[in-house]
């Protein structure tokens, strides 16, 4: 599982989320929590959500959200602009970890292979630990290492970066969905 997260758009939120708050430990836990909540949910789900994740309404809903996605990624926010770091307690940190990451997660190439794995070995409890760990196993280096770089990061750059990503999977999602 972690192999397949390499280059994965919650590997940019992972970086993005380092280089805003500058607090890796609640940023982790919050990437922890979202996993495992929605690979549970998505292993408990199994045959049921694979079957859900094919129709084409899904990729009209899927490619909008993206669309979406790209265009909230250029709204700056006013900490942003003056280049400093968001000034938050780490309950904050993990709890707006946890929300952006569980979302990001939804018909994500992971949520989907955890719920295959799910109807295939009928076992909530190690899918979800053993997902979990690949999605750890991915993300949290990135958080450590976009925290220390964190000073030297462009983050207009970035973000702009970001949108065109979510841009690009949403039209691909859309027109080869």
């Amino acid at each position: 599982m972690a192999i397949a997260e390499i280059g994965d758009k919650t590997q940019l939120l992972a970086l993005l989320l380092a280089a805003r708050f500058r607090r890796p430990w609640p940023i982790i836990g919050g990437i922890f929590a979202a996993t495992m909540a929605n690979h549970a949910m998505a292993a408990g789900l199994g045959a049921v959500a694979a079957a859900w994740l094919q129709g084409p309404w899904m990729r009209w809903i899927l490619g909008g959200l993206f669309l979406a996605f790209a265009a909230w990624a250029l709204i700056p926010d006013k900490l942003e602009d003056d280049d400093a770091p968001a000034q938050r307690d780490g309950a904050s940190i993990f709890w707006t970890t946890t929300v952006a990451f569980f979302f990001v997660e939804m018909g994500d190439k992971t949520q989907v292979a955890t719920a295959a794995l799910g109807a295939q070995f009928q076992n909530v409890l190690l899918v979800t630990a053993g997902t979990t760990a690949g999605m750890m196993l991915a993300n949290a280096p990135v958080v450590l290492l976009g925290e220390a770089a964190a000073g030297r990061l462009p983050l207009k750059l970035i973000r702009s970066l970001a949108a065109g990503a979510f841009a690009l999977i949403g039209l691909w999602i859309l027109i080869f969905g």
